[in-house]
């Protein structure tokens, strides 16, 4: 479902990662055992959501950060995140780089609003659809399907979206 040489996201980009996986017992946050990382990319429009993009990470580094960012957006774009370290070297990749800081320790708070709202809405259609249950090897395959649908959920012609698929099906090898 991702076309080959897709066009990256451009303009102000809300960037946060996200973690998947169900509640465990253990340590919590970012060093939560039995759950996968994911990047988040969302361009911001005048009204409402733009395009997405989402991939998986291994880590919160800033190696790990950059490379997937590099490949999602477009350098010369303002890229709007949160106060996290992994997050502080992304300029000298050709970003302008936005942090949003928390204002207060208010509940409910949220510096990356567009993120967290997709990211709510993936958990939901993997719930839903899948019951929570996506295996790891899996996971890049939905997470891409979740994008082409979200991307593509204002299309006036379903038949386009078929005829996408199978541009693609033919276009990219196994």
């Amino acid at each position: 479902m991702v076309r080959p040489g897709r066009e990256r996201l451009t303009g102000v980009v809300e960037v946060d990662e996200v973690y998947l996986g169900g509640l465990r017992k253990g340590r919590k946050g970012r060093s939560a055992l039995g759950r996968t990382l994911v990047l988040v990319a969302v361009e911001e429009k005048t009204v409402g959501i733009g395009r997405i993009r989402i991939t998986a990470i291994p880590d919160a580094s800033l190696a790990s950060l950059s490379r997937a960012i590099t490949a999602m957006v477009e350098p010369g774009s303002v890229l709007r995140t949160d106060q996290w370290q992994g997050y502080w070297g992304i300029a000298k990749y050709g970003y302008r780089h936005r942090v949003i800081k928390k204002r207060s320790l208010e509940p409910g708070e949220d510096p990356t609003p567009l993120v967290h709202r997709i990211a709510s809405l993936l958990k939901r259609v993997f719930l839903g659809t899948h019951q929570g249950r996506i295996h790891a090897h899996q996971l890049q395959g939905h997470l891409d399907e979740f994008v082409f649908r979200f991307n593509r959920r204002t299309s006036r012609s379903r038949g386009k979206l078929f005829f996408r698929l199978v541009q693609n099906m033919v276009a990219i090898p196994r």
